[in-house]
């Protein structure tokens, strides 16, 4: 019997074609890693989302897993090395909610450049503060991307007829940028030096952790505004709210953070995201960019296809 264990809520579209290929779906979307790691022996299929970190042991005790899913991108979480030497076929899907983040990723820097959220909580109260409120058009200004995936490339989609200066930089690409003519190809100093906005686009490694620090930030064009869709522990937290406080960052659009379960915040950590969260310059969200409706079924079908790719590839005549 060819079991699969899927560890969080997915569209049901996956389960369907995974059963119409002849695999048994065990469905536990609140299992812990810990269930999740004492069962894995049992099954022959892992979908996986982001609490399941797959490591050399949970790897080791996997004997009859054949392919791990990824419901989304960030595939930090589980070691692909390893799991390549174990003959396990690691498959992600970027594609399925690609364009929930550019979406997001315009919607809070929309919201940010236009006081919006404040507006809105004040008018709700009945005061009408309307040269406070005053906003900044985007038309004019220069936005730098730093990160040319998926994601990435999508967002700068977005800009196509914002009328903004849109530049771009992929550290292992060339010419990725060819078939949308309002980007420009350039380097990292470009972007630091002279973008407006900056835009993270990355995944979380070695070399993008805390790319965003006190040294980062210094090299920007004062004021500008940083959003970051990607990564938290892409920006280190405490040098982020520094410059903010004193000006260095103009403002700061967050759907992911250092720390995402409030719950467990050390002291020093609980009083700096109270810094940060009392900001009226910044835009925060709880890692929801990718997290809509339609990206729900996007990510259930692009796995779907990429399992049936790989595991059942056309045979040739």
């Amino acid at each position: 019997m060819k079991r699969v264990l899927i560890t969080d809520d997915c569209h049901p579209i996956l389960m369907d074609g995974l059963e119409r290929l002849g695999y048994v779906c065990h469905f536990v979307p609140n299992i812990t890693p810990e269930e999740t790691a004492d069962r894995i022996h049992d099954y022959v299929g892992l979908i996986v989302n982001s609490k399941i970190r797959v490591d050399r042991n949970f790897l080791d005790d996997a004997t009859k897993l054949r392919f791990i899913g990824r419901l989304g991108s960030g595939m930090e979480i589980i070691d692909r090395e390893y799991a390549a030497e174990k003959g396990v076929a690691v498959l992600g899907s970027p594609e399925g909610n690609r364009n929930a983040v550019a979406e997001q990723a315009l919607g809070m820097l929309l919201a940010l450049a236009n006081n919006l959220l404040r507006a809105d909580r004040e008018t709700r109260q009945n005061i009408w503060r309307r040269e406070a409120n005053r906003g900044m058009e985007l038309s004019g200004r220069t936005i730098g991307i730093i990160g040319f995936g998926h994601t990435g490339s999508r967002f700068a989609s977005k800009l196509a007829g914002m009328e903004m200066t849109v530049l771009a930089y992929d550290k292992y690409k060339t010419g990725y940028a060819a078939d949308q003519p309002w980007v420009r190809e350039t380097d990292m100093d470009t972007i630091l030096q002279h973008a407006d906005i900056i835009s993270l686009h990355l995944p979380l490694t070695a070399e993008t952790r805390h790319l965003v620090d006190k040294a980062f930030l210094k090299r920007c064009k004062p004021g500008f505004i940083l959003i970051n869709t990607s990564r938290g522990t892409c920006v280190k937290t405490k040098d982020l709210v520094k410059a903010l406080e004193n000006g260095t960052v103009g403002g700061a659009c967050l759907d992911v953070f250092e720390n995402e379960k409030p719950g467990t915040y050390t002291l020093a950590e609980a009083g700096l995201y109270r810094r940060l969260y009392a900001l009226e310059n910044v835009v925060v969200s709880p890692h929801i960019a990718g997290w809509t409706h339609e990206s729900k079924r996007k990510l259930a079908e692009a796995l779907l296809e990429k399992i049936i790719a790989v595991l059942y590839p056309p045979k040739l005549p």
